[in-house]
Order: structure tokens, then C-alpha cells, then sequence
């Protein structure tokens, strides 16, 4: 159990890369569609590049969505409104009519209204009687939209004809009822009577709704039948309106019941085989050209993170019915991948991405050519995410390209402008304005997965922040070395497609453990020397000091691990080779003198950690160039890049042949430019008129 057990522990990163892989395959399966595919593409206007098709069995033509809305239309406006009742108004109308009635009659005096005094009830009697009289016939509000004289009213699901009084009518109608009810004080009773008159007979949307589905579920989809053998398309013909409607009802027809017919499982694992073969290609890709990404199972989920997060939106997107797969701003992936990678990596990882959201996708195969078109043009004009102009440039140039790259398409499937669906473009502005979201993005990845981005990196070469403002008060001539070295880094690294930003900012802070001692160090030297007080190995221990000190300032201020790494790396595991000699030549040397005079280390493994250590020694060692020429800097450089070589310490950094010398031609041209090296021009030849003496 505990050799188990150690074998897991030692194993665990591989343990881990292999969870996260499996994840991710089941995290698609979950979004995989429980439907076959029809295996035909078409459009109208093209070729049926297959044979003849047969129906290999019966179905119905289904209708054009235009004809089948159209008829729906026509059915609700033959069938109008409908309206309900309100049974509960005349009982309300009638006892509040009552109540107002005997409040007047309480209040009368002796001689007022001397017949309505004499007979209360008889006046009530007739007053309920005509509401409920007009209540009965019905009473409904008519307007610039309702003027039909007959209405159809449902009671108890019961459809009856009617026509109501319209409020107009009912007020001439309430003066006839009472000059004919035989009450000699009636007209008291028309304001009070008129006060109760409410529509009762109201249109109902919600019963109108509901007859008009019930009507149009009754319309037809299907126009004609093709049974089973019968030629839906003969091959090379061209497709027209009615051919595609065949195609339309063909496929719908085949999903529908090949889906019935065949098993779940054998779809599903149709799915996961594409899901582990586009898996498996991505992983090789990266093992092979990304190693440092495959070993680190954190940067490995930061890669593999894309494909579920881009499927289950695609997911939502299809489910929703309303939405368009277009709106989906595939184009931040690689925009964030370059910020932390490199172009080709962010490409391929997007090709990845577009080809498991095309089948998880109903888009054909338009989808998949203007995402992967539109990533091409993110990758190539996305050069720089810190700065926003070129940022937004580069988001300009992705919904041209996706107008563009429609437009083309539609002319060729369309072939007119009048037929185009130009709604399209209205997604494709919605995608480019949520790609914005690629900005706010990068630095909280950065965060979470540890990386370091350009704009983190920009930042940290403000000279005022506190490590570079403490450097440049309390060393100096450190800090003015360190921007020397940073040019010359930067430039190195720009001629071989290094990380030119991040050696320039490293080279800002290589030297930051100098501040605790900066007296030690010559470039901060005045008319006092510490060493004279000092023994070689106290010395050589004093200048090795400044690299650990380095990385506990770097790591107290929370630098980027990149940068701590160019600290420890900047010296290798090179010893203080003046000190040493020193010690050397007053026999002083101790037993373990290798090591106790040799730097921390480690060796650099990168391309960045290499040019910084060469320009750092190189910037260093041209102060003591007494009388700088073209020939002394060229010999300074290659020997400086000599000794390093011969101390085996480029031996890990992953650079050829040529880049070193790409690098060593960089270095002597940037050195005769700090030097303001010039060409020596011959004296002017005396009696020449010929020779100018100007120089060219």
C-alpha cells in the first residue's frame, strides 16, 4: 500500500494532466445532441454533386414557412375577437343603485318628490329592473378598432352571437325605459341609474389566443406527399426553391426517424470519437511544440478550459432558439492565449475550439470558415493587447472580416443582394462588442493561473514604483547600469523573436538586492572602497549576496515568477572571478573555494534568461574599456560569449547557432551606438580637386 502510495505521489502531475483531460471529454459529452446528422449539404443555386436520391421512405412535403405564416395570419383575421362577460356587474350595479336611492329618500323632505316618498320600493323595483334589462342585452366599450354591431361572446366554453349596447346607446335608451315605466318622479332616477352603466361585454385576449392556436394547429404544414422510392433529386441537377423544400423535408423526415430507429449510444459515441480525436491532436500539438504547457497541469487547464467553455455556450445558444451561434466571440481565446503564448499556439488552439463547437453546432459549414477566418486576422493583427488603439484596431479589422467574409459567401449561395439575411450582421456586431471582454480577461486569468501578462509587465517599468525608486536613490549607478542592460537585452531579444518586454523589465530589477549593500558594489562607489577592509571571500560572499536578497525583495513585492527566475538566473552558476583570483594570488583559498565563490545558480533555461546574463556581463565588463573602438567592443562581446560558453552555462537555454549570433551582432552594434562609434575617415588627399574632403 505505501509503495502504491509513493508511486501516486511521484506521479501526481501526470495523474493530474491525465484528470484534466478526462474532464474535459466528459464535460463535451454532456452537450453532445441525441440526434443523428443528415449526411447531405446544399444550398439553393448549387449543384447536387451526389447521385440521384431516392426516399428510402414516405414523407410529406412540408409547406414554405412563408406560405404556412401567411395562412395563419389570414385564419385570425378572418376570426376576429372574442369577448366574455362579467357576471358579477349587474348584481354589483343593481344593489349600489338601491343604496344611492334610499340615501335620497332618507334625506328628502316632507313635501319633495311626494310619489317617490309614497312608494320607496316600487321606484327601486323599476330602477334594478331596467340595469338588469340592459345588463342582460350586454353593454360594450366601442372604439376606432371595435366597431362590429355583433360580437362573439363564450360563456361556459359556449360560443354565442350578441349585440350589446354600446355606453353611447344606453344613455337614450335609460330615458325611453323610464318615460315609459309610469312614475311620475322617474326622472330622479336617470343620473343615478346612468352612474351604474359599465361595459360588461369585454374582449378577452386570452380566449381570443386561445381559438386562434386551436385554429391554426388545424392549418396544414404539408403540401403533397413523395413516397417511398420515389426521386427527391436526380445527381447534377440544380437546386431550386422546390428542390430544397424536398431536401428541407427529406432531412427533417430522416432525423426524425433514423433518430427512432437507431440506438443513443451508437450517436453518442460517434460524438466521443471526434471529441478524443480533436483531444488527442491538441494534446500531441502541445506536447511536441508546447512542452513546457503539457508538462504543467495548470497551464494545461488553462488550455484545455476553452473547448467546454466554448461548447456549453454554443450549447445555450442552440437550446435558446432565438439566439445565433454568431453572436459567440470565439475571437477572445486567442487574443488571451498570445498575450500569455505565442501566434501559433493561440491559432491552433482555436482551430481546436471552432471545430468541436461546429458539431456540437446546426451551422453548416459557413460557421466553421468565418470562425477560423476571423481568428487568422485576431492572431495577425492583434500585436500588442496593452494598448488600446491597436487593440481596437484589431477588434475592427474581426467584424470586417466576418461582414466580409459573409457577404462573400451569401453572393455565392444567393446570388443577389435583395435575399441576403442581413439580421446576420447585427450578430456579428453583438460578437465583436462582447470580444471587448478579452481586455478585462487577461489580467484575471493572469491572477488565477499565474501568468504574466504585457500589461503587467508595462507596468512594472514604471521606474515609480517602490523597488526601481529605492534603486535609483540608493544605488545609482545600479539602476543606470540597469537600464543599459535593458536596452541591450531588449534589442537582442527583439532580433530573435524573444520576449523582448519581459528581459527589458527584468533587466529593470536584476540588480534590486544591490540596495542593501549598494557601497560594495563598484558602480556605487565614491573615494571609498569597503573591500579594502575586506578578505576576498568576504568580498566575493558580500557580491554574491545580491541574488538571494534579489528574489526575497522580488518576492516580498510579489513580482511575476518570470522575473524572479531572470534573477536567480543572471549570473548562472558562474563563480566571482576577480575575488577568486584575488584569493588565488595570496594563497587564501579555502578547501570548497569552487563553491564558496561560485554564484546560486541556476544555469538559464530560456532564451530571455540567456541574453539577460550576456548583457549584464557585457554592459558591466565595457566600463573598463579605456578607449572604446569598433575593434575593442567586437573583442569585449565575443569574449564575453566565449567565456560563457566555455562555463557550459547557454547549455540549457534552448538557443541555435544562429540566434546566438543573431545575438552577438546585436549586442556590438547596440555597444558602438552607447559608445558613439563612428567610421574613420581618411585625411583629404592634398591638390585633389576630384576627392571631396566632406564626409560621405
Amino acid at each position: 500500500m505505501s509503495k502504491l502510495y509513493r508511486r501516486i505521489r511521484e506521479n501526481q502531475g501526470d495523474i493530474a494532466k491525465y484528470a484534466l483531460v478526462l474532464l474535459t471529454i466528459f464535460l463535451l459529452s454532456l452537450l453532445f445532441p441525441d440526434n443523428v446528422r443528415f449526411k447531405y449539404d446544399y444550398q439553393i443555386g448549387q449543384l447536387w454533386n451526389h447521385g440521384d436520391l431516392s426516399a428510402p421512405f414516405d414523407f410529406a412535403i412540408l409547406k414554405p414557412d412563408s406560405l404556412v405564416q401567411s395562412e395563419m395570419d389570414a385564419v385570425a383575421a378572418e376570426m376576429g375577437v372574442f369577448y366574455s362577460r362579467d357576471e358579477t356587474l349587474p348584481s354589483i350595479a343593481t344593489q349600489s343603485f338601491g343604496d344611492d336611492l334610499n340615501r335620497i329618500i332618507q334625506n328628502l323632505g316632507p313635501g319633495d318628490y311626494p310619489d317617490l316618498q309614497q312608494q320607496p320600493t316600487k321606484y327601486i323595483e323599476v330602477g334594478k329592473q331596467i340595469l338588469q334589462q340592459i345588463y342582460s342585452d350586454g353593454i360594450v366599450a366601442r372604439d376606432s378598432t371595435n366597431q362590429e354591431r355583433v360580437v362573439k361572446v363564450v360563456e361556459e366554453n359556449i360560443v354565442s352571437t350578441l349585440e350589446p349596447h354600446s355606453i353611447e346607446e344606453v344613455g337614450e335608451l335609460l330615458k325611453s325605459k323610464l318615460q315609459n315605466s309610469g312614475l311620475h318622479n322617474a326622472s330622479l332616477l336617470f343620473t343615478l341609474l346612468e352612474r351604474q352603466i359599465q361595459p360588461n361585454i369585454n374582449a378577452d385576449p386570452v380566449v381570443t389566443q386561445k381559438f386562434l392556436e386551436t385554429a391554426q394547429q388545424k392549418i396544414s404544414r404539408t403540401k403533397g406527399l413523395v413516397q417511398e422510392g420515389d426521386l427527391v433529386i436526380s445527381g447534377g441537377a440544380i437546386i431550386s426553391e422546390d428542390a430544397a423544400r424536398r431536401l428541407d423535408s427529406f432531412k427533417i423526415a430522416y432525423e426524425s426517424q433514423i433518430s427512432e430507429n437507431k440506438s443513443y449510444w451508437v450517436v453518442f459515441g460517434g460524438y466521443l470519437l471526434l471529441t478524443c480525436l480533436i483531444v488527442g491532436v491538441y494534446l500531441f500539438y502541445l506536447q511536441y511544440h508546447n512542452r513546457e504547457v503539457f508538462k504543467s497541469a495548470r497551464k494545461l487547464l488553462f488550455m484545455l478550459m476553452w473547448l467546454p467553455l466554448f461548447g456549453y455556450l454554443v450549447h445555450v445558444v442552440e437550446t435558446n432558439g432565438t439566439l445565433s451561434a454568431y453572436m459567440i466571440p470565439f475571437c477572445i481565446a486567442p487574443i488571451v492565449i498570445k498575450t500569455f503564448y505565442n501566434d501559433r499556439l493561440a491559432l491552433f488552439s482555436l482551430i481546436v475550439i471552432v471545430l468541436v463547437a461546429s458539431f456540437l453546432s446546426s451551422l453548416g459549414y459557413e460557421f466553421t470558415f468565418l470562425q477560423i477566418l476571423a481568428g487568422i486576422v485576431t492572431v495577425l493583427s492583434n500585436h500588442i493587447t496593452r494598448y488600446w488603439s491597436t487593440f481596437f484596431n484589431s477588434i475592427l479589422l474581426i467584424l470586417l472580416t466576418y461582414c466580409l467574409g459573409y457577404l462573400g459567401l451569401a453572393l455565392i449561395v444567393e446570388g443577389d443582394l435583395k435575399t441576403i439575411e442581413w439580421s446576420l450582421f447585427t450578430w456579428f456586431f453583438i460578437n465583436v462588442v462582447l470580444t471587448f471582454l478579452a481586455y478585462p480577461l487577461v489580467p484575471l486569468l493572469e491572477r488565477i493561473f499565474g501568468f504574466t501578462s504585457s500589461i503587467t509587465l508595462s507596468e512594472l517599468s514604471d521606474v515609480n514604483k517602490p523597488l526601481l525608486k529605492d534603486l535609483s536613490m540608493q544605488a545609482p549607478g545600479t539602476f543606470q547600469h540597469s537600464l543599459q542592460v535593458g536596452n541591450l537585452a531588449e534589442a537582442a531579444a527583439e532580433e530573435i523573436g524573444a520576449d523582448s518586454l519581459l528581459v527589458k523589465v527584468a533587466a529593470l530589477y536584476h540588480d534590486i538586492g544591490k540596495v542593501a549593500e549598494s557601497e560594495i558594489f563598484i558602480e556605487n562607489q565614491s573615494a571609498h572602497n569597503p573591500h579594502d577592509h575586506l578578505s576576498p571571500l568576504e568580498s566575493a560572499q558580500k557580491i554574491i549576496e545580491h541574488v538571494p536578497n534579489g528574489v526575497a525583495m522580488a518576492k516580498k513585492h510579489r513580482l511575476p515568477k518570470e522575473i524572479i527566475d531572470l534573477i536567480w538566473t543572471h549570473h548562472g552558476t558562474t563563480r566571482v572571478e576577480y575575488f577568486y583570483q584575488a584569493a588565488f594570488k595570496e594563497g587564501n583559498l579555502p578547501v570548497d573555494a569552487h563553491e564558496q565563490f561560485q554564484y546560486p545558480g541556476p544555469r538559464p533555461s530560456t532564451k530571455e534568461q540567456a541574453i539577460l546574463m550576456l548583457a549584464d556581463s557585457l554592459e558591466a565588463a565595457s566600463k573598463s574599456l579605456k578607449d572604446p573602438s569598433e575593434s575593442s567592443i567586437n573583442e569585449l562581446v565575443d569574449k564575453i560569449i566565449a567565456y560563457k560558453m566555455e562555463k557550459s552555462q547557454l547549455d540549457n537555454a534552448d538557443l541555435s547557432f544562429r540566434e546566438l549570433e543573431m545575438i552577438r551582432s546585436s549586442f556590438k552594434k547596440v555597444l558602438k551606438s552607447i559608445y558613439h562609434i563612428r567610421v574613420e575617415y581618411p585625411e583629404p588627399v592634398e591638390n585633389s580637386a576630384n576627392i571631396s574632403s566632406e564626409p560621405i
